[in-house]
């Protein structure tokens, strides 16, 4: 059975179980802080959960993609070595919304995988919770008894409260689950081993395929349990292992899931899978890595140096690592797998498809940048060679190849076994946990239970039409971080502060109650679909009713950058192509930063005609038309934009400025000539093929201005008020250029002479032609002294030093047969004298220089370099 029947038949049978099927949702989280990444089935519907959202229907089933890299759930150290473990997975699920419970989630997971996908009833087992008197939780006496009518006794096995209880986090919704588990092993094996012995034992052949969880419980900041209001479900299936086991092969790599990836590995590096295990380990790496950064960039990430971008770099870079030390591929390749990928997911996952272009773009300019950082590496790792005095290298310098330079330390670790030399593993690890613990000191959160003052069913934004309401605190906490310290998180019945989305900012303001006591709001975001206002304090009388009041300047200032950037995006798409799309916004009060698929720079022209369309638009003065409501089909059709890695519901709201119509959420000036005046400030590359805009609007366009005028008068005024600045500044320039000129050939004549001078005051040291003197040159006047004395004088080596400007120099020359008989090193010699100087150097072994910050200590360094020669 092909993986697409696979999934098509999971899809199907839900739907004859009155089930609504709906697509993955994006990867990449837009509105949950507690999650980089979708990294469950159930993280898109975890506001239906928690009760902050109804459904659109309460029975619910879908193939989501997974990717599980951070955080709690963290497979990566694992993918490649067994073959079961993947970044990204696909997970089949079918959800319960307060309907059906226990006997129809199990009686369905049994009646889909014996009959409709045929699986022999012999080879399943099933798990079913053992309790826990921690909790004070009996066994799931309910789950056993339903699995008893269907399955024999000495197949249900007890699971403890790490297998058998899920948890969404430290707090929320959870329940006892059931795991089904198969064994695909031999005959011969299943009668040497019992099956039930290997289950959650991580046996490659006995594995979990299908998780039922029965949401049942909420656990508490106390850790305490109390029962949910509605009971859920919550099944994951493991697409890959389920292909495994209905393709009959022993690998979730040898199913069609990942089988044309890995021919065309074989295919590109000339290296044969299944013969060799450090290949193979390989080669199911870069198969799985290339699957989860493709789709990450399709949803909207890209790989960058912080947050989620970091983690996408990251899988990259161990694709590429592996393809780098086993695979003999010091070129980019990965790229190249994109188009085979596309073939064999487009059809179910076409937002890959549509973004082909782009992944591959972005994968290539990666590996490109990343094997010259691994050149770079291997060339430092040479010089700590070079420079080590025993054969145990300090686990602090592994470290910082690591932290700095992106060099990961199990190919430190292989390229010194290949040369005899190890590290000290212990003091790496140190230094890493330093690292780690640092880490979730900074981003750790600790969050109170929320005190509910008041039940209300759904919060209401009234933002788009006022930025004043009297408003009633329903429910608050308290977090604490050690970034912010105390904190205080409310919610309303009501709000006219936009929460942080769609790249705008969140709204900062003030409450006031009757008798005129404040509390600052001081920023707004949304989690899990409710509208969280965060203040360092909480309101005295909590339920009063208050004065919600939004800071009306910033939010005016936002709405401007906000307005201007449907207007760039209409724009760009004007004046480059249509190939242009939207790949990220920011929206500030202060300025605009606009992300966007193009192929090269954008020349000045090109600019200034982005910069006039947009700018006319606002002299237009273009009304806001918006619409709320509407199906997204019909904003569709009216030729409003959708943008790929946001989740859209069934209906939409859109923003229409004359011609510029996009689906969106924020907030908006009622008419484009409030801007004022849009102003690009910079742009530039982000990723291959992904351009970055900063502008500015409004205020910050008069202050631009005001300062370029400021400084302009300046340079006029020390230009003496000349009628013709450019042209004065350009005389200055062609002076100075001149100046130069003649200040290079006077120092030149002036080493000339100095030569002669030098020649003289060489003398003799154990067979060496020896000199080392403070010179009044700088560091090309140096350089040709040297190289010109090195042609006139035979086993010559030379040390000057010179004070310029406060700053010392020193370079050293070593005549290169020299270098050869006595082993020396201007490179080494100039690092260890550059301590003399506070600073450091290097270059090649015949010459090199070095620099620092105190010139009284060359006198030093002249007198400790004889000490090379003696």
């Amino acid at each position: 059975m092909k993986s697409q029947d696979i999934r098509d038949k999971f899809l199907k049978f839900f739907e004859s179980k009155q089930h609504l099927i709906v697509p993955s949702a994006p990867m990449v989280t837009k509105d949950d802080p507690t999650l980089m990444f979708v990294n469950s089935g159930m993280a898109p519907f975890k506001e239906y959960f928690l009760g902050n959202g109804t459904p659109k229907n309460n029975r619910i089933a879908d193939s989501q993609k997974c990717l599980r890299v951070s955080g709690k759930h963290n497979d990566l150290e694992e993918v490649g070595y067994d073959t079961y473990h993947h970044t990204l997975f696909e997970m089949l699920g079918n959800w319960s919304f307060g309907d059906y419970f226990k006997k129809e989630a199990i009686t369905w997971a049994w009646e889909l995988l014996t009959e409709v996908y045929g699986i022999d009833r012999d080879i399943l087992y099933v798990t079913v919770f053992e309790g826990s008197d921690e909790d004070s939780l009996p066994m799931d006496q309910e789950a056993y008894d339903l699995w008893k009518a269907i399955i024999p006794e000495d197949r249900i096995l007890m699971g403890n409260k790490k297998d058998n209880f899920w948890e969404m986090g430290d707090q929320g919704p959870c329940g006892p689950c059931s795991e089904i588990h198969v064994d695909i092993r031999s005959a011969e094996e299943k009668a040497k081993v019992d099956g039930k012995s290997l289950v959650n034992m991580d046996h490659p052949q006995v594995v979990e395929i299908w998780n039922l969880v029965f949401m049942q419980y909420n656990r508490k900041a106390d850790t305490s349990l109390e029962p949910l209001p509605s009971k859920h479900i919550d099944t994951g299936m493991g697409f890959e292992r389920l292909c495994m086991v209905l393709q009959d092969v022993q690998s979730n790599y040898d199913t069609d899931v990942f089988m044309p990836i890995i021919r065309e590995i074989e295919a590109i590096t000339h290296k044969d899978y299944g013969k060799d295990d450090k290949i193979d380990v390989a080669i199911r790496v870069i198969s799985d890595h290339v699957r989860a950064v493709a789709f990450s960039i399709a949803d909207g990430q890209l790989p960058s140096n912080n947050g989620a971008g970091y983690v996408i770099r990251r899988i990259l870079r161990r694709a590429v690592r592996y393809g780098f030390t086993f695979l003999g591929k010091k070129e980019p390749f990965i790229y190249r797998l994109v188009d085979i990928l596309v073939k064999k997911m487009g059809p179910a996952f076409p937002e890959i498809k549509e973004q082909k272009q782009l992944i591959e773009n972005v994968i290539k300019e990666e590996e490109t940048s990343f094997l010259r950082t691994l050149d770079q590496g291997l060339l430092l790792l040479d010089r700590i060679l070079e420079n080590a005095t025993e054969k145990e290298i300090s686990g602090a310098k592994v470290f910082e190849l690591k932290d700095t330079y992106g060099f990961p330390e199990d190919l430190t670790d292989l390229i010194l076994r290949e040369k005899g030399f190890t590290y000290n593993a212990k003091q790496f690890e140190e230094k890493l946990k330093e690292q780690q613990d640092r880490g979730k000191q900074a981003s750790e959160l600790k969050s109170d239970d929320w005190t509910i003052i008041a039940e209300d069913d759904e919060q209401e934004f009234i933002g788009y039409d006022t930025t004043e309401a009297n408003v009633k605190l329903t429910k608050y906490r308290k977090v604490t971080s050690k970034k912010d310290g105390e904190m205080y998180q409310l919610v309303f019945n009501m709000t006219p502060f936009y929460a942080e989305g769609g790249g705008q900012v969140g709204d900062k303001g003030y409450l006031q109650d009757a008798s005129g006591d404040v509390v600052y709001i001081v920023d707004t975001k949304k989690e899990n679909n409710i509208i969280i206002h965060f203040a360092k304090s909480l309101p005295k009388d909590i339920n009063a009713t208050f004065k919600a009041s939004v800071d009306k300047k910033q939010r005016y200032r936002t709405e401007c950058n906000h307005t201007a950037t449907h207007l760039l995006h209409q724009a760009l798409r004007e004046v480059l192509g249509t190939h242009v799309e939207q790949k990220g916004s920011a929206v500030h009060s202060k300025y605009l930063r606009f992300d966007f698929s193009h192929f090269s720079k954008l020349t000045v022209e090109e600019l200034r005609d982005v910069e006039n369309f947009v700018n006319s638009r606002i002299e237009g003065k273009l009304p806001l038309e918006e619409q709320r409501n509407i199906p997204m089909q019909t904003a569709i059709d009216d030729g409003a934009m959708a943008l790929f890695g946001e989740k859209y519901g069934d209906t939409v709201r859109t923003i229409r400025f004359g011609q510029s119509i996009e689906l969106c959420g924020g907030t908006h000036v009622k008419n484009t000539g409030d801007i004022w005046h849009f102003k690009i400030v910079s742009e530039g590359a982000v990723a291959a093929g992904i351009r970055r805009i900063e502008a500015i609007t409004n205020d910050a366009v008069k202050d631009f201005y005001f300062e370029n005028n400021r400084a302009y008068f300046e340079i006029k005024d020390l230009l003496n008020n000349t009628k013709e600045p450019v042209k004065a500044v350009k005389a200055l320039q062609d002076e100075n250029s001149s100046l130069k000129k003649q200040i290079e050939a006077l120092l030149k004549d002036k080493a000339k002479n100095l030569k002669g001078d030098l020649k003289n005051e060489i003398s003799e040291v154990n067979g060496v032609n020896f000199i080392a003197k403070k010179v009044d040159l700088d560091a090309s006047g140096i350089k040709d002294l040297c190289f010109e004395l090195g042609g006139e004088v035979d086993n010559l080596f030379a040390l000057f030093g010179a004070d310029n400007n406060g700053k010392a120099l020193l370079s050293c020359y070593i005549s290169k047969n020299v270098v050869a008989e006595r082993e020396l090193n201007a490179g080494q010699i100039v690092r260890e004298l550059g301590k003399h100087i506070q600073g450091g150097g290097g270059g090649q072994p015949f010459f090199a220089t070095a620099g620092g910050k105190k010139p009284e200590g060359i006198d030093e360094a002249i007198k400790a370099v004889k000490d090379y020669v003696m």
